[in-house]
């Protein structure tokens, strides 16, 4: 037996609760794991809101963890017990003291990247990875604007930008943030609270907008994004954390040929070599000092309420680990 959180139906903070429940032995081709770190994302939030359908009730959120593996189920090659791992994945359940999961969604984790760092990080920095590199190709010539860029993906899209060699703009909702992007490479940094984010873009860029804009705010942010882009720009809409972007006329593109997409990582990553690709990229990344586990919040598994209601209410930077 071991506890994990737990939710019988869909809603708000309050139905996550701390619960006993039963471990299930690894089926074939399945390893169990004890997790010793456990990331937090927006995502969970859709997810325990039911506005992303991704988990069956009852259930347990969680997109990603690190931890050991206990025991292997048989048909597993490539693993043994006590090795340290970390995931990503589409089906929720990391929010628990113990799970089983499909051996070839495990990444190896190396030496040198600790166990918070692969839980705050594999699914943010895979994420910032894929749409850096493959969602749209970003070059040291572009100019491009990231809004939220003091959150979690934020922070790490902004740094990732500026090694490329881009010039990045940052929005931020307050000016506690601001320095919070400027830190994290941001050429130039807009208060949305206090400026014309759009005014402001096209003051930066003599007119002519950014080419890339990633936005991972959606609803609030969606119409400024479309006014910002330059011509021949690609608007990458990656995100709800304002709510989902309202049904769009794709006419809207057109005056500007503005190309736009709505990406995620899962795709990207379904395929295992492609997923330790993408790790492997990542790891270099913080290696080399690009992206940083920017932890600025912890909370034990427990708590995992009290971490969601932080980071809907935006008082948090950086990335969030839970503790079993």
């Amino acid at each position: 037996m071991s506890k994990a959180i737990i939710q019988t139906d869909k809603g708000g903070p309050e139905v996550l609760e701390w619960r006993e429940r039963e471990d299930p032995a690894p089926a074939e081709n399945e390893v169990a794991l004890r997790h010793t770190a456990i990331g937090v994302n927006f995502i969970d939030i859709y997810v325990r809101e039911g506005a992303y359908p991704m988990m069956t009730l009852p259930g347990t959120p969680g997109m990603e963890a690190a931890g050991v593996v206990e025991s292997l189920g048989p048909g597993v090659e490539g693993l043994k017990v006590g090795d340290r791992v970390a995931y990503v994945t589409t089906a929720p359940g990391s929010y628990s003291e113990r799970r089983v999961m499909p051996a070839d969604r495990l990444v190896p984790l190396p030496d040198d990247i600790s166990d918070d760092t692969a839980a705050a990080l594999m699914l943010k920095g895979m994420t910032v990875e894929r749409l850096l590199h493959k969602t749209a190709v970003a070059t040291a010539d572009d100019t491009i604007l990231i809004h939220a860029a003091a959150g979690g993906v934020g922070l790490l899209l902004t740094a990732w930008a500026k090694a490329i060699g881009a010039t990045v703009i940052g929005t931020v909702g307050s000016e506690a943030k601001a320095q919070l992007a400027a830190d994290a490479g941001a050429d130039h940094v807009v208060v949305s609270t206090k400026e014309d984010v759009a005014e402001r873009v096209a003051e930066i860029t003599d007119g002519k907008g950014c080419r890339l804009i990633y936005d991972g705010v959606g609803k609030d942010t969606f119409e400024t994004s479309l006014k910002a882009v330059a011509k021949f720009g690609h608007l990458i809409s990656f995100g709800n954390a304002s709510g989902a972007v309202p049904p769009v006329n794709i006419a809207v593109l057109a005056p500007k040929c503005i190309a736009l997409s709505r990406p995620q990582v899962f795709p990207y990553i379904a395929d295992r070599a492609d997923l330790l690709e993408t790790a492997e990229n990542l790891f270099a990344a913080i290696r080399k000092g690009i992206v940083r586990s920017d932890i600025n919040q912890t909370f034990p598994l427990a708590e995992a309420a009290e971490a969601h209601r932080a980071l809907a209410a935006r008082r948090t930077t950086g990335q969030i680990v839970l503790h079993p």
